[in-house]
């Protein structure tokens, strides 16, 4: 047998979800003190953020993907 997989509709988009979780995580690092805990919730935070304004960048109208037809 096969497993039914959850399916949900997302309301907000990649980027959206991405900036959401990067403020979730730099506020919850605001309140810590110094430590391991601390930076890798502030690596999280800013890796959600490149990651959005990646993702950004590539379905902008004017981006072309080289190779392909």
């Amino acid at each position: 047998m096969t497993a039914k997989r959850n399916r949900r509709k997302q309301t907000q988009s990649l980027q959206e979800r991405l900036m959401t979780s990067a403020d979730f995580a730099r506020e919850r690092a605001r309140g810590m003190p110094p430590g391991k805990e601390r930076e890798t919730l502030l690596r999280r935070a800013k890796q959600n953020e490149v990651a959005s304004n990646l993702t950004d960048l590539l379905s902008a109208p004017g981006y072309r993907r080289h190779g392909g037809s």
